[in-house]
C-alpha cells in the first residue's frame, strides 16, 4: 500500500492508494479505522450505481474491490485524487482538507462517455467515534453508545456528537454535509444506523443498503451503531 496524509493541524486525513484510510483531530478519531494493510478495509467510501444497468463500483477500489477499466491514485501536497473508468462511466474523488478550519472536503465528479443520460446513484459511507482511537480499538460497541446522531433537512447535512462521559470532557460535534449541483434529481436521503445500511451477516463490501431499490430509512438519534450516509441521484 502507498498512503497519502493531508493535514490543517489539529485536523488530520491519511488515505491509502486503494482509498482506506481515517480522519482526525487532535488525539480524536473521527472514522474509524484499523492498521490492517492486507484488508485495507476502514475508512469514509463513496459507493456508485448506474440505475440503468444495476451495476455497482465505489469512486475508489475500496470497499467494494471491482476491478475498473482504467484507475490511478495520486497523492500532492494539497490534495489526494482518484480517477477510475468503469464502462461508459468516469469518476474522479478529489480529497483535501480545509485551511485554517477543521473539515475536510471530497469532490466527486461524474463523466457520461456514452452518448444518452445516464441516472448515477452516489452514497457516501463512514463510521462514527468522536474518541481515541485506543478505546474505540478496545470497546468499539461501548464507545458506540454515547454517539447521538440528528438530521438537518435545511442544510442537507448530519450532525452527530458523543456525550460527554465526565464533567472535564469537552463536547465535540461532527457534521457530514452533502452539497449537489442542479444534475439533482429528487432529494438527499441519508442514514445513520449502521444495522439498517449493512444487514445481517453482510459487510461494506456487498451491503443491503446498495441492494437494487433498497431506499435509505432516514434513521437517525441514539443509535446503537452509528455512521453518517447521504445518497443522492443525478443525471448525466
Amino acid at each position: 500500500p502507498r498512503v497519502g496524509l493531508l493535514a490543517s493541524l489539529p485536523y488530520t486525513v491519511m488515505v491509502s492508494n486503494a482509498g482506506g484510510g481515517y480522519s482526525r483531530y487532535e488525539q480524536l478519531a473521527i472514522t474509524r479505522w484499523r492498521a490492517d494493510g492486507t484488508r485495507d478495509d476502514y475508512g469514509q467510501w463513496c459507493y456508485v450505481r448506474d440505475l440503468a444497468t444495476g451495476e455497482l463500483w465505489s469512486a475508489t477500489h475500496q470497499p467494494i474491490g471491482k476491478p475498473a477499466d482504467a484507475y490511478h491514485a495520486a497523492f500532492a501536497t494539497d490534495r489526494i485524487s482518484f480517477e477510475r473508468r468503469d464502462g461508459d462511466i468516469e469518476t474522479r474523488l478529489e480529497l483535501t482538507v480545509v485551511s485554517d478550519d477543521m473539515a475536510e472536503v471530497r469532490r466527486v465528479t461524474v463523466l457520461n462517455h456514452s452518448g444518452v443520460e445516464r441516472d448515477i446513484e452516489l452514497t457516501s459511507y463512514g463510521e462514527i467515534v468522536l474518541a481515541p482511537p485506543d478505546s474505540d480499538r478496545a470497546h468499539p460497541s461501548f464507545t458506540n453508545l454515547f454517539v447521538e446522531t440528528e438530521w438537518f433537512e435545511s442544510e442537507r447535512a448530519i450532525h452527530a456528537t458523543r456525550r460527554p462521559r465526565a464533567s472535564n470532557e469537552a463536547r465535540r460535534w461532527l457534521a457530514h454535509v452533502a452539497a449537489v449541483g442542479p444534475e439533482l434529481i429528487g432529494d438527499v436521503s441519508f442514514e445513520t444506523d449502521r444495522a439498517r445500511f449493512v444487514g445481517r451477516g453482510r459487510s461494506v463490501r456487498c451491503p443491503l443498503a446498495l441492494e437494487d431499490g433498497v431506499p435509505l430509512s432516514r434513521t437517525a438519534g441514539a443509535v446503537l451503531d452509528p455512521i453518517f450516509a447521504l445518497r443522492v441521484r443525478i443525471r448525466v
